[in-house]
């Protein structure tokens, strides 16, 4: 397998006798192996039984992914693996049966290479626990490929394996997509569900993480779709001229320049491409995230820490469990404190979360019907939106807990259960490594941080479908938004 090669064609190689599934995922492996020391991603190979099952391969027919190595990230089951969710507690255990996405994979003929690295409890976007270590971004070592799927997508963009399985309850696809320069689908929970994974929050209200995939480009996300739910003719259902909403701001923090440019530029290529742009208000992607956060914490962490079972979690997990238990009563005073010392940020997330039930949570349910019907009517007059991932580039290694509500822009399509995927678009420029100022607030600082030395690192642009149809045009509108988004950009690299 060569770097960057696609599934499709490594699918239609080894359906075509070309190449033997072994000698696919031989090279998988050695790849795996050569790039292990620097990324520390695929942190449960299982290049033993990957070979036998790629070699069985040959005796049955062909399927959509035949010979299509994959990775998994750490929370779903594979028979005899770990579920540990970077927890010691939780080593002892190896899992019984494949989860549900896992069948499905391997009954479309894909080879699962191994588990990939999450974040502890898969409260972070930043992928280290301790029990498997810190997992590093491809081409920065001292970042890291984001979270919480960050393991699966730094072997998708070193190209270890064309296709990785993930999931994502706050961004955990799209963020790591967008800081590995890969692209990112999550679909609906109508069209293909949690697939399984393990669910840390389980009582989690009207929310729930859902599975998707991690490729390097948008056909290959397409395929894993179709293998994994069916294809389906859906071309005809497409708009003759997709009508696209968008907006360039990022919530709490602001965007860097780079982000900013990316949105700028896909709006661009979908323009020239024939589509419709027309800018929408971003307060509402705004207020959708603070209620998604206010729903995840409503418990008080409650759910994540009992599966520390006495552990004492890593310090940024702890950071983040600390806020979402100080109670209600207490958080005016916590968050008045936070704005007088100059922390205005977190005096925002303080208010905005924390322990709910009752009126309290009824309110905040209340305020999401309200973000859903505003929504549902922007299906009258857009396909879709287009707007950032993340306020920022890849984070540098110790600073997600700090930089939490980068990934805002990810929690409307959360919330609402709506598909959405990101498609890699351009890289930060050496003149937007300082746009910042140097700012007192401590979450501003950091993002000034994360921005200098950015040069180089890629940024995506993120695509909600509106779609609220039982079929799978809004996964298809995503998909060809972010095709088209692509190709302008190969075309222009080409030129």
């Amino acid at each position: 397998m060569t770097r960057g090669e696609s599934a499709i064609a490594i699918a239609a190689d080894v359906a075509a006798g070309r190449r033997t599934a072994a000698l696919v995922v031989a090279e998988c492996i050695d790849r795996s192996q050569r790039s292990h020391r620097a990324l520390n991603a695929l942190v449960q190979p299982r290049f033993g039984q990957a070979t036998e099952e790629a070699t069985r391969l040959a005796d049955g027919p062909p399927g959509p992914l035949v010979g299509v190595p994959v990775s998994v990230k750490e929370c779903f089951a594979v028979r005899g693996s770990l579920t540990t969710l970077g927890i010691t507690a939780r080593c002892t255990s190896r899992d019984e049966e494949d989860a549900s996405i896992v069948s499905r994979l391997r009954a479309a003929g894909a080879v699962i290479l191994g588990k990939a690295n999450v974040p502890q409890a898969m409260y972070l976007h930043e992928t280290d626990n301790p029990v498997w270590g810190r997992t590093c971004h491809p081409t920065a070592s001292d970042r890291g490929p984001g979270g919480s799927s960050g393991g699966d997508a730094a072997l998708v963009a070193a190209g270890v394996v064309p296709l990785a399985v993930g999931n994502d309850l706050a961004g955990s696809i799209r963020q790591p997509a967008h800081a590995c320069g890969i692209v990112g689908l999550l679909p609906r929970s109508t069209t293909l569900g949690s697939g399984g994974a393990f669910e840390t929050m389980p009582h989690i209200v009207g929310q729930r993480s859902r599975a998707g995939f991690l490729t390097r480009n948008v056909a290959d996300a397409g395929l894993a779709l179709d293998a994994t739910c069916g294809r389906t003719e859906i071309a005809f259902s497409l708009p003759a001229r997709i009508r696209i909403g968008w907006w360039d701001e990022t919530g709490p923090i602001p965007p860097s320049a780079a982000v900013r440019r990316a949105v700028a530029i896909a709006i661009e290529r979908l323009r020239l491409a024939g589509a419709e742009v027309r800018a929408l208000n971003p307060e509402i992607a705004a207020e959708a995230a603070w209620i998604h956060l206010a729903l995840m914490s409503a418990d008080g962490g409650r759910s994540v820490r009992r599966l520390f079972a006495g552990e004492r979690p890593m310090a940024g997990v702890s950071r983040l469990l600390w806020m979402a238990s100080v109670p209600r009563w207490a958080r005016p005073l916590v968050a008045g404190a936070c704005a007088w010392g100059g922390r205005r940020i977190e005096a925002a997330g303080l208010r905005a979360t924390g322990p709910r039930r009752g009126r309290a949570l009824n309110t905040v349910l209340h305020q999401r019907r309200e973000v859903d019907a505003i929504v549902a009517g922007w299906g009258g007059e857009f396909d879709a939106v287009v707007c950032p991932v993340s306020a920022l580039p890849a984070l540098r290694h110790g600073t997600a807990a700090r930089l939490v509500l980068a990934a805002s822009p990810c929690l409307l399509a959360n919330l609402l259960d709506l598909a959405a995927g990101t498609v890699p678009v351009t890289t930060v420029a050496t003149d937007e490594e300082r746009g910042r100022g140097e700012p007192s607030d401590p979450v501003e600082a950091a993002a000034a941080r994360t921005d200098h030395g950015s040069a180089g690192l890629p940024v995506g642009v993120q695509v909600i479908g509106l779609d609220r149809g039982t079929n799978r045009r809004s996964e298809a509108v995503v998909l060809e938004t972010m095709r088209l988004i692509e190709l302008a950009g190969l075309s222009s690299a080409i030129a």
